[in-house]
């Protein structure tokens, strides 16, 4: 080859080389290699994952407008749960009772729930087992007694006065009920009548009726217990006092079966969101607590003020554990007050996608007390 030759061809090399090096480079950081990636770029595995289209375009989600379902405000409010379904919507319902939402996923309208432990176990026994699983837990705690102070001192006070729950058979009702048992006072569960008039506000009511003096006091979850309490009443008992290791569930995460069984992929993803969510809230309280102040703006049309949201905060134990045991106890307080026959809750819950996720995500698997789904 003449020399001329050989030098146009080593400079189109060379040309050539030079092109391709910015790309290499490129690639090479994007591997993470050149560049210190960030803690928080997700691995290449998880963005794959992140970006494989799931089962179902949508999921419905249901909750109730409750500091005590901080991760589902939280984690709509701030995507962390929409961020894991790779394009599946979120369709998102607010209900305001427990037997509403649980009529919406027996009936197929609702996919997903976070709801009480009363009324999941009333919906998984209405249905002999075959409609609904709790998949985690959500919450602990955030249950207070609250009580007028001026007709109210000592706990024995209670009796012959006018107390609040949210509904008949609810878990703080249940609560309730079991407690006035253990003192050897009688209520029919029922009527309400009895040493203690128990009666049965929604707690949107029960504000005014506490003002009003329709209610001496109230057993109520958060905020409407802060809410009492920034109308004048006193925190008499919390109910975390009555637990051992002071927890609870006051929340889980249910869903239906069939749901379940046709899309575990989604299920799975909303799990990750939910367990990303909560370890979002423990890191950061102060924007998790106005992020869920925000969602119940959107919700209500206005925020929670600052007297009622900042005591009513601490109060609540965010937790992916169902503590399935604290449920077993439940259901006993509710047989014991004759509110529902004894029920067989094998298999009312099924840990198999949350402890996959917590494995996944370095965290300790969770129990289902012996209920779990064979």
């Amino acid at each position: 080859m003449p020399a001329t030759a050989s030098i146009r061809t080593a400079l189109r090399r060379g040309i050539v080389a030079a092109a391709a090096l910015p790309l290499l480079i490129g690639a090479l950081a994007s591997c993470g290699y050149g560049s210190e990636a960030t803690k928080d770029e997700p691995k290449a595995a998880d963005a794959a994952d992140a970006g494989k289209k799931l089962s179902a375009s949508e999921v419905r989600i249901g909750y109730f407008p409750n500091l005590t379902h901080a991760t589902a405000l939280v984690g709509l409010q701030e995507g962390l749960i929409e961020k894991e379904l790779s394009g599946t919507k979120i369709k998102p319902q607010s209900f305001n009772a427990g037997p509403s939402e649980i009529e919406a996923l027996n009936g197929g309208s609702l996919d997903i729930g976070f709801i009480g432990p009363s009324p999941s176990i009333n919906g998984y026994v209405k249905s002999k087992g075959s409609n609904l699983r709790i998949i985690s837990g959500s919450a602990s705690g955030g249950v207070k007694l609250v009580v007028n102070p001026d007709k109210i001192k000592t706990l024995d006070d209670l009796k012959g006065k006018k107390i609040a729950t949210p509904q008949k058979g609810n878990t703080q009702d249940v609560a309730f009920l079991n407690w006035i048992s253990e003192k050897g006072w009688k209520v029919d569960p029922e009527s309400g009548k009895g040493d203690v008039s128990v009666v049965r506000t929604d707690n949107k009511v029960t504000p005014d009726a506490f003002k009003q003096g329709s209610i001496d006091g109230a057993w109520v979850p958060e905020p409407t217990a802060s809410k009492l309490v920034s109308d004048g009443g006193s925190v008499l008992l919390d109910e975390t006092a009555l637990w051992p290791d002071k927890k609870f569930v006051i929340t889980n995460i249910i869903v239906s079966q069939k749901f379940l069984k046709e899309h575990p992929d989604v299920v799975e993803a909303v799990l990750r969101g939910t367990v990303k969510t909560n370890e979002w809230i423990h890191a950061n309280q102060d924007k998790a607590k106005a992020s869920a102040n925000a969602r119940l703006e959107a919700e209500g049309g206005k925020p929670l003020d600052a007297k009622v949201i900042d005591p009513a905060w601490p109060s609540i134990a965010i937790t992916d554990d169902p503590l399935a045991a604290t449920l077993k106890t439940q259901s006993e307080w509710a047989v014991k007050a004759k509110l529902i026959e004894q029920p067989d809750l094998a298999g009312i819950y099924d840990l198999t996608l949350l402890n996959k996720v917590l494995k996944a995500a370095g965290k300790p698997e969770v129990s289902d007390a012996g209920l779990g789904a064979k």
